[in-house]
C-alpha cells in the first residue's frame, strides 16, 4: 500500500462542485429534450423539473450520508459500515463498472460529435486516435495529481456551460406564455419509461463522496457542493428544455438535438458552437469519471476487499496510481473494441441498486455514528421521511427495467464476488 505516501486534500468547494456538475451533465442533455418532448410535448420542461425534485430526495439522502465521513470511498463506506464488507464490495464494484463502461461509451460519443464537425475526424482511424488520445491524456493528468484532475474538469466546465448559457439567453426571446404555462392537457403514454429516461440526466452525483479523502473539510464541503450543484443543474435543464420546445416545431421533436436549436438561433455558427459544447461536456464527464472511479477500487483495496496492489499511492504525486492505470487501460480497451454496449445498457439499473443499498444504510449509520460524527452531520429534517421517499423513487424506477438488464447485473455481480472471495482467501492466508 506504500504507507509512506498519502492522498492530499487538494479539492475545495469549487472542485467538488465541478466533480458533481461534470458527472451529471454529459452527453444526455444534448439529445434528451427531443426524446422527452415526443411524449410530453410542451410539458417537457416541467417534467424535467418534477423528476429533478423527486430525485432530489435521493441527493439529499446522500448528502447526509457524506456528512458522516471524511475518508475516500463514498458508497463503499456507507454500505460496508451498515451491512458488512460483502455489501460494501458489491456496491462499490457495480458502481465502478457503471462508471468505467460509461467512460468508454462517452469516449465513442465524443468521437461521433467530432466526426460531425469535419470529415477529418470521420474515419475509423480517426475514431481510434480520438479515443486513445482522450483516455491517455486524462489518465496522465490524473496520475500527476488530484489538483491537475480538478483543473482539467474546471476547463471543461467553462467550455461547456458558457455555450449552454448563451443558448438559453438567445432562446428566451422565443418563449411565450403558451410554452411556459401550457393551458391544454397532454397524455404521456409511457410515463415510467420516460421518467427512467429522464433519470439519465441526473445520475452520477454519487461519485463526489468517493473523493472525500482528498476534499478539504469534506463533511461540510461534499454535502454543500452536492445539493447546490444538483439544484442548479435542474434549473439549467428546465431553461434548456423550455428553449428547445420554444424554438423547435413539434413535428421536429423526434430527430432534433440542441445542435438544431443552436442552428435555428445562430445559423451554422450556432450549430458548430453547440457541437463543440457537446464535445467539451462529454470531455468534462470523462474527466470526472477518471478522477472519481479509480478511487472506488482504491477504497475497496484499502478496506481489504480487493488486492492491496490497487491501494498503492504514488509518493511524488500522492495519487492512487495503480487504480488510475487500471481504469484508463480497461476504459481504453472497451472504448476501442465497442463491445461495451451491452454492459452500458444495464448501468442505470446498477446505479439505482447501489442507491437503494446506500439509502437503506442511512438509519443504521445514524445509530452507529460517534459523537464527533453526529456533531458534523448534515442531518435531514423530518426523520426518515426523505429517505423513505427516496427509496420509493428508486424502487419504482428499478421496476421499469427489463429482464435482460437483470441478467447483465447478475453476471457483473458474480464476477465481482469471485474477485472478492479470492482476496478474502489470500487475506486469510496472511
Amino acid at each position: 500500500m506504500n504507507p509512506g505516501a498519502q492522498l492530499k486534500r487538494d479539492i475545495g468547494f469549487f472542485g467538488a462542485a465541478f466533480l458533481v456538475l461534470n458527472a451529471v451533465i454529459g452527453a444526455g442533455i444534448f439529445a434528451l429534450p427531443g426524446k422527452v418532448a415526443v411524449t410530453a410535448g410542451l410539458y417537457s420542461p416541467w417534467l424535467f423539473l418534477v423528476v429533478g425534485l423527486l430525485f432530489l430526495t435521493v441527493v439529499l439522502t446522500f448528502a447526509e450520508l457524506a456528512s458522516y465521513y471524511d475518508r475516500t470511498g463514498g458508497p463503499v463506506l456507507y454500505a460496508t459500515e451498515a451491512f458488512g464488507p460483502l455489501a460494501g464490495f458489491s456496491t462499490g464494484w457495480l458502481i465502478y463498472l457503471a462508471r468505467m463502461t460509461a467512460f468508454a461509451a462517452n469516449a465513442n460519443v465524443m468521437a461521433v460529435y467530432l466526426a460531425s464537425l469535419s470529415d477529418v475526424f470521420a474515419s475509423p482511424a480517426a475514431r481510434i486516435a480520438i479515443i486513445t488520445l482522450v483516455t491517455i491524456g486524462l489518465t496522465w493528468a490524473n496520475l500527476r495529481g488530484v489538483r491537475e484532475g480538478v483543473r482539467t474538469m474546471g476547463v471543461f466546465t467553462v467550455l461547456k456551460i458558457v455555450p449552454l448559457l448563451l443558448l438559453v439567453l438567445l432562446g428566451l426571446q422565443h418563449v411565450t406564455g403558451a410554452t411556459l404555462l401550457p393551458g391544454r392537457g397532454v397524455q404521456i403514454d409511457d410515463i415510467g419509461g420516460t421518467t427512467l429516461l429522464l433519470i439519465y440526466a441526473y445520475v452520477g452525483f454519487e461519485t463526489i463522496g468517493v473523493t472525500a479523502g482528498e476534499t478539504r473539510r469534506a463533511q461540510h464541503t461534499v454535502p454543500a457542493a452536492l445539493v447546490r450543484t444538483v439544484i442548479g443543474t435542474g434549473i439549467l435543464y428546465f431553461l434548456i428544455v423550455l428553449v428547445f420546445i420554444s424554438v423547435i416545431p413539434a413535428t421536429g421533436y423526434a430527430d432534433a438535438t440542441l445542435v438544431d436549436v443552436g442552428r435555428a438561433l445562430a445559423g451554422p455558427a450556432g450549430a458548430v458552437v453547440i457541437t463543440l459544447a457537446a464535445v467539451f461536456s462529454i470531455g468534462g464527464n470523462l474527466a470526472g469519471s477518471m478522477l472519481a472511479a479509480p478511487r472506488l477500487i482504491y477504497s475497496l483495496a484499502e478496506n481489504r476487499l480487493l488486492p492491496q496492489w490497487f491501494a498503492h499511492v504514488n509518493e511524488k504525486h500522492s495519487t492512487p496510481d495503480n487504480a488510475i492505470l487500471v481504469m484508463g487501460g480497461m476504459a481504453l480497451v472497451l472504448g476501442l473494441s465497442g463491445n461495451f454496449v451491452e454492459l452500458a445498457v444495464g448501468s442505470s439499473v446498477v446505479r439505482l441498486l447501489g442507491y437503494i443499498i446506500c439509502i437503506a444504510a442511512l438509519p443504521v449509520i445514524r445509530r452507529q455514528a460517534s459523537p464527533e460524527q453526529q456533531a458534523q452531520a448534515w442531518r435531514l429534517r423530518g426523520g426518515l421521511a426523505v429517505p423513505i421517499l427516496a427509496l420509493g423513487v428508486c424502487g419504482w424506477l428499478v421496476a421499469q427495467s427489463k429482464g435482460d438488464d437483470w441478467i447483465r447485473v447478475g453476471v457483473l455481480l458474480a464476477i465481482g464476488i469471485a474477485l472478492y472471495a479470492l482476496e478474502k482467501w489470500y487475506y486469510a492466508r496472511d
